[in-house]
Formats: C-alpha cells, sequence, structure tokens
C-alpha cells in the first residue's frame, strides 16, 4: 500500500487549501482513511477521517465546518478541503490508512498502519 499526499503551500489566514491523497497497491473499499498533522513540537493530532465504502466522515473540533474530507472511489483519492484556514493549522499534514473502522480508536494515530509522506501547510497572519 502507498499514500502519495499532495497540495500543501503557504496561505494566508482566511484563505483555502486542497489536499490529495492517492492510494495504490490495493482495493481500499474497506478501508478507512484519515488525515492527522504535526506542528514542530507538537504531536501529531487527528484531523479528519472518512470510511471508504459508507462514506461517513469525523472531524476534529478544531476543524469541524472549515474542514471537508471526501473521497473519490474511481480515483482512490482522498481530500481534504481546507476553509478559512488559521495560523494554528500551520503543520505538515500526513493521510493514512487502515483496514476497517474503529469507532472507538478512529482518532489515534497508531491506529493506522500505512501513511503518505506528509505535506507542508503554513499559514501566515
Amino acid at each position: 500500500v502507498q499514500l502519495q499526499a499532495s497540495g500543501g503551500g503557504a496561505v494566508q489566514a482566511g484563505g483555502s487549501l486542497t489536499l490529495s491523497c492517492a492510494a495504490s497497491g490495493r482495493t481500499f473499499s474497506n478501508y478507512a482513511m484519515a488525515w492527522f498533522r504535526q506542528a514542530p513540537g507538537k504531536e501529531r493530532e487527528f484531523v479528519a477521517v472518512v470510511t471508504w465504502s459508507v462514506g461517513t466522515t469525523i472531524y476534529a473540533d478544531s476543524v469541524k465546518g472549515r474542514f471537508t474530507i471526501s473521497r473519490d472511489n474511481a480515483k482512490n483519492t482522498v481530500y481534504l478541503q481546507m476553509n478559512s484556514l488559521k495560523p494554528e493549522d500551520t503543520a505538515v499534514y500526513y493521510c493514512a490508512a487502515d483496514l476497517g473502522f474503529s469507532s472507538s480508536r478512529y482518532s489515534y494515530a497508531n491506529t493506522y498502519h500505512y501513511w503518505g509522506q506528509g505535506t507542508l501547510v503554513t499559514v501566515s497572519s
């Protein structure tokens, strides 16, 4: 399984970016796909998750109402649309995947076996 994240960049506060995560290597019909982020000096934190088959989405409180996670089954790609960006959103963003979905563990980084390489998002004030 390979995950390729892209779409990061520098943007001013209030701006928007869309991250993409292209998955390859197997069929992802039963996988949960998530985005995490890690700011300098901080632990990796959960951002959002989408189940591949049903499309259930869950967001961290810090991004709810501003970020939207979605997936394109035909392209094996997951997106993170980020609007109303804030300086505190600055981080390296990682996509992650794991077989199945755990309603109790979806927000833990060690739940996911597969990770992309990360893409940097910088939001200036």
